[in-house]
């Protein structure tokens, strides 16, 4: 059982100019006023599943265990597609099944279980089909936050959908080819590769050259250590290789997409 009081996060693309993200906080409070309700983000770009994947992955590790995370970002809302829940080690997960939990998948291997949440009851009960984000995964993650346990929710499934997270490939044994998977609101452009393997890599070699388009990025501890507006890169909040400018857009001022390959080369001397 959950302790009575728990923390429920909430993600997605809803934006604030309309009622839809106090809705879904009104059906929670209903059912569990003791709740702790905290926003992550309701800034997804619009039926973005993957920006909301990363999003979720990027945050989820900094909650207390047994957090419900909530995660509506839900182009095919009213269709065929499951909602379900997600259990790992430490976390809950409601939302629906259209990959928008990838990077979970990916980073919690050990422990992980999928529900297709069908037990209705548990559902507001006029429920619209264009709005399942309040009457039915907001209600859904009110109730497990109370205490209700995973598998009353439906039945545990294995054939749930993934969207692909790229992952660092190694070319070479002193080698490391990431891209960039995310851009903040700053033009910071974030990168999978880890610091974990940026320090595998530095075990083969005497230093790093960090490349991006044929240009060698000098690597930082901090923003303000840049000496002038080029573009440099640094190990992020985040403890993953980061491209940007000092006080300037690194998206903006170098063209840099989503995708964009990133190489580190470990060498000798």
């Amino acid at each position: 059982m959950l302790e009575r009081r728990t923390v429920i996060t909430l993600t997605s693309d809803f934006g604030t100019k309309d009622p839809f993200v106090g809705q879904m906080k009104g059906v929670i409070i209903n059912i569990n006023p003791l709740v702790e309700l905290v926003d992550i983000t309701h800034e997804i770009t619009p039926h973005n599943i993957k920006e909301a994947a990363l999003s979720t992955g990027f945050s989820y590790r900094f909650f207390p265990p047994r957090t419900v995370h909530l995660v509506v970002v839900d182009p095919g809302v009213g269709s065929s597609r499951r909602p379900i829940l997600v259990v790992t080690e430490d976390h809950y997960f409601v939302g629906p099944d259209n990959g928008v939990f990838s990077f979970i998948y990916q980073k919690e291997k050990r422990y992980l279980k999928v529900f297709h949440i069908t037990a209705d009851h548990y559902f507001l009960k006029k429920g619209s089909p264009t709005f399942q984000g309040r009457d039915l995964f907001a209600p859904v993650a009110a109730w497990l936050a109370k205490g209700i346990p995973a598998a009353n929710f439906g039945e545990e499934i294995s054939d749930y959908n993934t969207i692909f997270i790229p992952e660092p490939k190694v070319p070479a044994k002193n080698a490391l080819e990431g891209e960039v998977i995310y851009i903040d609101r700053f033009g910071n452009a974030i990168t999978n590769i880890s610091l974990e393997a940026i320090e595998q890599l530095r075990a083969t070699g005497n230093s790093l050259r960090i490349v991006y388009k044929g240009r060698e990025l000098p690597l930082k501890t901090h923003y303000s250590e840049a000496e002038d507006k080029g573009l440099k890169c640094l190990i992020n909040s985040f403890d993953l290789l980061e491209l940007f400018v000092y006080r300037g857009s690194a998206a903006t001022e170098y063209e840099i997409n989503i995708g964009d390959v990133i190489g580190i080369i470990a060498r000798q001397g």
